[in-house]
């Protein structure tokens, strides 16, 4: 707020004319307060504008902050074996091939599942004194004709030694097993050590590799189209690995796989 010049002038020029020397001092004074008040109170207001701003209050927008999920999840619910049959039956008789398909597709994908959990639960507790990681069990499937079925359990110790077992259709790794299988020969390193070579697991013949990196494989063809997969790190030895192996009921999971 500014103070007019002219009111000042105009006050003291009917101070002048009213009332004496005296009197007029004590007016000027008082002019002089209410003008540094005049002042101050602007000066606040000034300040006060500038705060409003720079928080966002006054009529500045503010910006939302978005709510963070704390909770929730699905339920893994396997398909409906018997459910998906019948809508295949009844879309087929429809006409509706495309359903039928789709739910036979389930169907099979159900019945993997079931197989999985079966074979998850015939593995022991524990291989070699390692002990299973049951947050780490793992079954799934593509739900195409036993061609993705995929079970996976993972046992753990000290020292980070660990045995990954999994049993899978998977065309990729059978593809590469029985390439070894056919080569009657061995891969060697350059210090001629061997990399891999041809064994036995509990009368079944198998392929065991080994890694600097990544430790041993062994890799034991069940029929025509399923394969048994041990991964062992930091196991001190070959002999340490085929031991672990063979606390395993080979027989009974290509049983449950339904493998000739």
């Amino acid at each position: 707020m500014k103070i007019s010049c002219f009111v000042i002038f105009a006050a003291l020029f009917l101070a002048v004319n009213s009332v004496s020397a005296q009197g007029l001092n004590k007016l000027m004074r008082k002019v002089e307060e209410k003008a540094d008040k005049a002042l101050d109170k602007a000066v606040s207001n000034k300040a006060e504008e500038k705060v409003g701003s720079a928080t966002g209050n006054s009529s500045t927008s503010t910006t939302r902050t978005k709510a963070q999920n704390k909770g929730g999840g699905l339920v893994t619910t396997p398909p409906d074996v018997k459910q998906n049959l019948a809508d295949a039956e009844t879309s087929y008789k429809a006409g509706s091939y495309g359903e039928a398909r789709s739910a036979v597709q389930q169907a099979m994908m159900g019945v993997e599942m079931e197989i999985g959990q079966s074979i998850l639960k015939s593995l022991p507790e524990t291989i070699s004194g390692l002990k299973k990681d049951a947050s780490a069990d793992q079954v799934a499937s593509t739900g195409w004709g036993w061609a993705g079925l995929t079970i996976q359990r993972v046992y753990t110790g000290d020292n980070d030694k660990e045995l990954t077992v999994t049993v899978a259709n998977n065309s990729a790794w059978m593809s590469a097993v029985n390439m070894y299988m056919a080569n009657g020969t061995y891969s060697q390193t350059s210090n001629s050590e061997q990399n891999w070579k041809h064994t036995k697991v509990k009368g079944y013949k198998a392929i065991i590799e080994f890694s600097e990196d990544s430790g041993y494989k062994l890799s034991v063809p069940l029929g025509q189209s399923s394969l048994l997969v041990y991964e062992g790190v930091n196991f001190a030895t070959e002999q340490e690995v085929m031991a672990a192996a063979n606390s395993l009921d080979i027989d009974g999971i290509k049983k449950k796989l339904g493998e000739q």
